[in-house]
């Protein structure tokens, strides 16, 4: 068989309310050859039923086995995928129609570029859609650099990149010190690029639906100081530390206030960035933004 253009990766675990609608989401890209790869990593609901179900339907690679975690699970696909490029596509989302075509395109034109990232537009767990990409990741159109990214200045979306696969390879895969992916690679690819580009094109419809790992504020911002700790030679390490330090502070005085109070000895700093964030200690939840 002639090897696609562009391999999909799905770790699959305990999505099985979304999962058909995820792995349709897929399989129905048009314009350009790809495989889906789908590893259900442990699923304790009725995923890997579906699964096999839609397997034996659509016709895509599937390994249903016990559970692994996800960044073992994203290495093991990566193993297998036989595209130039590869992008990953978590179980509970939607891919944007044209997603693939879209930046599969654009990396061919721009053989320089080691790879690109998109846009998001939010959903909930019912599938209904905030309208517009959020402005959070539209600001990053066209490119995003190292300080940008590093400083908390721009961001871009996990769910949206796409990787020149033997480029990916050559910088050693996924990190398994990191309970989750996107964050510490992001700042290894930019310290290595510079800057990366970032297209206007809606490339996934992103489900929040109060199980998904952001969630867990503890694991996110902990695994971000972690990542950041890489690159403690960087002259501006200790004013990123703290702008990341106010960003968790940020999100307990929103969703947890009396956590928030336990963490601030540890959190606090005379930065801009910690000071704009600690009124929102004292403001009820419902007058505050996220």
């Amino acid at each position: 068989m002639n090897a696609p253009l562009v391999s999909v990766l799905m770790p699959s675990h305990g999505h099985a309310r979304w999962v058909e609608e995820a792995v349709r989401s897929v399989m129905a890209q048009e314009g350009v050859s790809f495989e889906l790869l789908v590893v259900d990593d442990g699923s304790p609901d009725g995923s890997p039923e579906i699964l096999r179900r839609l397997a034996d339907e659509l016709g895509f690679d599937l390994v249903c086995r016990e559970n692994r975690g996800l960044v073992p699970t994203l290495n093991e696909m990566l193993a297998r995928a036989r595209g130039k490029y590869f992008c990953t596509h978590a179980s509970d989302d939607v891919m944007a129609p044209g997603r693939l075509a879209a930046q599969s395109d654009y990396l061919e034109r721009h053989p320089e570029e080691p790879m690109c990232f998109g846009q998001i537009v939010l959903m909930d767990a019912e599938g209904r859609l905030d309208g517009a990409p959020d402005p959070r990741y539209a600001r990053s159109v066209p490119r995003i650099a190292f300080d940008e990214f590093f400083m908390g200045e721009k961001e871009v979306h996990g769910c949206t990149e796409m990787i020149r696969l033997d480029v990916f390879r050559g910088m050693g895969g996924y990190d398994p010190e990191f309970p989750f992916e996107d964050f510490p690679l992001w700042l290894k690819f930019l310290r290595k690029c510079g800057s990366l580009p970032v297209l206007p094109t809606v490339c996934c419809h992103y489900r929040r639906h109060g199980d998904n790992m952001s969630r867990d504020v503890a694991l996110m911002y902990g695994t971000f100081l972690k990542a950041l700790a890489r690159h403690a030679d960087h002259p501006r390490y200790g004013e990123a530390l703290n702008v990341w330090k106010s960003h968790w502070f940020s999100a307990l005085a929103y969703g947890d206030k009396r956590e928030a109070l336990r963490m601030l000895p540890k959190l606090a700093s005379l930065s801009p960035a910690f000071l704009r964030r600690f009124p929102k200690l004292f403001v009820p939840k419902f007058l505050l933004r996220r």
